[in-house]
């Protein structure tokens, strides 16, 4: 398995900068969440990150390997990035959508394989779409969606896997399923896994190091417990927060701080 390194990333749009000067890294066997509020660089990052994005400045290494001196296809086979279910799938079937990932092993046009099938085959049941297998992508559900986006990467079977809010739009049953997926994938399997995380809440009890962004920059790195600081995510988020304890993990529990009378209870 892989590291997979962001060495003095900068990264633009427009001639605007969303990333400066960054440095990160994300190792076999860990999960990396990277956090931070709405529009600080945290997709951005991910798709420089997965070579959709070239940065303006500084490298994005995989083993050692300059992302950008490799061809896509090579690295289409080691990387593969999830990102938000845009639902743009056409008329495609479940089992259609999530067999294209097998592309960088096989080619667009040649047909399934029989290792191509089992890929497939395990990739819908790890994500919960056995039963969905036949059914349309356009009609499912903006979760079921996200599912699917899940369930094609990891037919893939790459060594990173970079996830951009897998749980966006997933109930609490999916959430916890997913990320405990994400979580054995690293774990037991040594996979690289980085991933866009708002939540921090789950953030801090399925990543194993978190990466705090903000205004383009990496503010903190580190556990949960040294990254998730009531004084700092106060700064960052700009509403007062209180750090606790998760009753059976001991993870931090992030709550912002409201008035009173600003929350109504029937």
């Amino acid at each position: 398995m892989k590291t997979l390194e962001a060495q003095n990333l900068w990264c633009a749009y427009d001639g605007r900068t969303v990333l400066e000067d960054l440095c990160v890294e994300a190792h076999p066997g860990e999960v990396l969440a990277l956090i931070g509020p709405n529009g600080v660089g945290k997709s951005t990052l991910l798709r420089a990150m997965a070579r959709l994005l070239h940065p303006r400045r500084g490298r994005v290494m995989l083993a050692g390997l300059d992302l950008w001196h490799a061809s896509p296809r090579n690295i289409a086979r080691e990387l593969a990035l999830a990102p938000q279910a845009n639902g743009s799938q056409g008329l495609v079937t479940v089992e259609q959508a999530v067999a294209l990932g097998r592309a960088p092993h096989r080619g667009w046009l040649l047909p399934l394989t029989a290792q191509d099938r089992i890929a497939t085959d395990r990739a819908l049941e790890q994500a919960g779409l056995g039963s969905l297998r036949h059914r349309r992508v356009v009609e499912l559900s903006g979760g079921e969606q996200q599912r699917v986006v899940l369930a094609r990467v990891l037919a893939q079977d790459p060594q990173v896997l970079l996830l951009d809010e897998p749980t966006s739009h997933l109930d609490l049953k999916y959430q916890s399923g997913i990320l405990g997926l994400v979580h054995q994938l690293a774990h037991k399997d040594g996979l690289t896994v980085v991933i866009s995380l708002h939540d921090l809440n789950l953030a801090a009890l399925y990543a194993d190091r978190l990466a705090l962004l903000g205004e383009g920059r990496l503010l903190a790195v580190g556990p949960p417990t040294e990254v998730l600081t009531p004084e700092r995510l106060t700064e960052v988020y700009g509403v007062p927060i209180v750090v606790t304890r998760h009753p059976l993990y001991g993870t931090p529990m992030v709550t912002p701080v409201v008035e009173r009378g600003s929350i109504e209870v029937d």
